[in-house]
């Protein structure tokens, strides 16, 4: 990503285009939360990091592992992600946020019980608009995953948001486009 900011105007059209995503119910009980402080979405990845950093070490606890490893191996194939993130992070590249300068978190209220679908389908919008607007977007599936770890919504509340984030988006100025999508298996399609 270039270090030029998402223009204003960018980030209020993919802002109403996912505001404009259906929701269950039609409940409309979607809220975002845009971040642009380099101070905050610094905080964002080190707290990404560093929740990522505490299950590496508890994986790797000479007492738990021999246990952890039979009953649930799965969570193994995890550690060397981790670790990498961890390092790279160490020195200098952000992998969490990729350099982003505005993070959008979409969030519903606790009690929502399709808050994740209508979430998500207020990602999807808003992704097809950045992608229409030339702005670089970046699904946030690290940080969803560390915020997942924080049971209590300690750090978001640290942040001023009340309720679950279900989806976030990374925003960024693109240093070039590409003139075709990227590559992708071929469409599976059954037709009934």
């Amino acid at each position: 990503l270039s270090d030029r900011p998402v223009p204003q105007e960018a980030i209020d059209r993919i802002l109403d285009a996912a505001h404009r995503a259906p929701t269950a119910s039609n409940r409309q009980e979607v809220s975002f939360t845009v971040i642009t402080d380099p101070a905050i979405l610094d905080k964002i990845i080190r707290f990404t990091l560093d929740t990522f950093a505490g299950i590496a070490r508890k994986l790797e606890n000479p007492f738990v592992k021999p246990l952890l490893k039979r009953l649930r191996p799965e969570l193994y194939a995890y550690l060397p992600g981790f670790r990498r993130l961890i390092a790279e992070y160490g020195k200098g590249n952000d992998l969490i946020l990729r350099e982003a300068k505005t993070l959008i978190l979409i969030h519903t209220p606790y009690a929502n019980r399709f808050g994740a679908a209508d979430a998500n389908l207020a990602y999807q919008n808003g992704s097809l608009m950045a992608e229409s607007l030339g702005v670089s977007q970046i699904y946030t599936g690290f940080v969803l995953s560390a915020l997942a770890q924080d049971k209590k919504c300690k750090f978001l509340k640290s942040i001023g948001i009340q309720g679950k984030v279900h989806a976030g988006m990374a925003l960024g100025m693109p240093l070039f486009l590409y003139p075709n999508y990227i590559d992708k298996k071929p469409i599976a399609i059954n037709r009934i």
